[in-house]
C-alpha cells in the first residue's frame, strides 16, 4: 500500500503542486506586463502634454514677437514716409 502511494499518488500530487505554481508565476508575469504597459501609457500621456504645452508657449511667443515686429515696421514706414 505504501508502495502504491509512493509510486502513484506522490507524483500526481507533485504535478498538481507544480501546475499551481506555474499558474501563479504566469499570473505574476501578466500583472507585471499590465503594470509596465500602464506605466508606458502614463509616460506617453505626460510627454504628449508637455509637447502640447511647449507648442502653445511657442505659438504665444511668436504671436507676440510678430506683433512687436509689425509695430516696428509700421513705425519705420511712417518715418520713411516723413523722409520722402
Amino acid at each position: 500500500m505504501l508502495d502504491i502511494i509512493a509510486n502513484q499518488v506522490f507524483p500526481i500530487a507533485l504535478s498538481i503542486l507544480l501546475i499551481f505554481r506555474i499558474d501563479k508565476f504566469m499570473q505574476e508575469i501578466v500583472t507585471a506586463q499590465k503594470d509596465g504597459y500602464r506605466q508606458v501609457l502614463e509616460n506617453t500621456k505626460e510627454i504628449r502634454n508637455t509637447i502640447t504645452s511647449l507648442n502653445q508657449q511657442n505659438r504665444e511667443y511668436y504671436s507676440l514677437r510678430f506683433a512687436e515686429v509689425q509695430k516696428e515696421l509700421s513705425g519705420m514706414k511712417v518715418e520713411l514716409g516723413k523722409i520722402e
